[in-house]
């Protein structure tokens, strides 16, 4: 995201998840943790560069986020008729472009700050937390809300209804009727090339 923008199209560093796995903390801990390293970043973002950026989120994503969970509810159905070969590959290109979505959504640092508002639990045990990005120059704050289960981010929703995975099932569906999940793999890892510059 720019500093304006980026903070709006959520899809996912040097501080560590306190040497523990993300399922032996609480959720609300886990995306603390996690927006600590973004904040982190977006302070060292010109240093970094999209690549170091990249660099850093990648081991926290892959930790915080359950990646290959995330591909398979924004494919959805069709996923059940690729090859083995065919998820695994998506599976990469997908968590790919996320990081390389937040590596360049988080490009700079205007005094921003995160505050969780509170965690909901679900009737089947997932569990919402609730949080805001506090944008400084009178703008308002953006609303992002994370899905957590077993332990592990599994959908964003952005100002607390819009699903990230929802919207680009949507937009996914179209490439796969394209060319199935060689396109649509194709065409994410292009998208995290151009992205990583």
């Amino acid at each position: 995201m720019s500093r304006r923008t980026a903070l709006m199209g959520l899809p996912l560093l040097s501080l560590p998840l306190s040497g523990l796995p993300a399922r032996a903390q609480s959720p609300a801990a886990v995306i603390e943790t996690f927006h600590a390293t973004l904040l982190d970043i977006m302070r060292n973002a010109q240093r970094l560069g999209p690549r170091g950026r990249y660099d850093r989120l990648a081991p926290v994503m892959s930790q915080v986020f359950d990646l290959a969970a995330m591909t398979r509810i924004s494919v959805g159905p069709p996923w059940t008729g690729f090859s083995p070969t065919e998820q695994q590959a998506l599976t990469e290109a997908f968590s790919r472009w996320s990081i390389a979505t937040y590596a360049a959504r988080f490009d700079g640092f205007a005094g921003e700050t995160f505050t969780t508002q509170g965690v909901q639990s679900l009737p089947n045990n997932d569990q919402l937390v609730r949080s805001t990005l506090n944008r400084t120059g009178g703008q308002d704050p953006v609303v992002l809300s994370y899905l957590v289960r077993n332990g592990h981010v599994v959908d964003v929703y952005l100002t607390g209804t819009i699903s990230e995975l929802a919207s680009r099932r949507s937009e996914f569906a179209g490439l796969i009727r394209e060319g199935g999940a060689t396109r649509l793999t194709q065409e994410l890892t292009r998208r995290a090339n151009t992205l990583l510059g």
